[in-house]
């Protein structure tokens, strides 16, 4: 395993033993739901959406290592951004684990590029995009994620 292979899976590891932002949002205005049926993963994303901001998101759920820690890495990432920043974020994450990294802006990414070995295992890409969606569904306010 290269040196950035290991950093990778390091941070990935440690998201998903210490997640950021997993607990329950009392004053949420926004929610979704999501389920990957393929795995069991599944995960609720609340974010408080004030004066045009994600102003809090937060996570519950259960699921994978890398589901977990997407989750946890996306509701950090996304804490101060507009609806409209977080949904491009979203679009650039999702170019990156889909195996199209040379349209993903690295700099945007920041710590979100440890997921970039994801897309070398097609069966992990909605383990790691599954917050995403339900991230993007509460924005949405479609309760549910697609």
């Amino acid at each position: 395993m290269t040196g950035l292979s290991e950093l990778y899976q390091n941070v990935i590891l440690e998201h998903n033993r210490s997640p950021r932002n997993y607990r329950l949002m009392a004053d949420a205005n926004r929610e979704a739901q999501g389920h990957n049926p393929l795995c069991g993963d599944q995960v609720t994303v609340r974010l408080k959406v004030e004066d045009g901001r994600i102003q809090d998101a937060a996570f519950q759920g259960m699921g994978c290592a890398i589901s977990r820690a997407s989750a946890s890495l996306m509701t950090a990432a996304v804490k101060g951004q507009t609806p409209q920043q977080a949904t491009e974020l979203f679009q650039q994450f999702h170019r990156l684990v889909t195996g199209h990294p040379e349209a993903a802006d690295p700099e945007t990414l920041g710590k979100l590029a440890v997921f970039s070995g994801v897309s070398a295992y097609p069966i992990r890409v909605k383990c790691a995009s599954l917050p995403w969606h339900t991230m993007k569904a509460a924005l949405d306010q479609t309760r549910e994620a697609d």
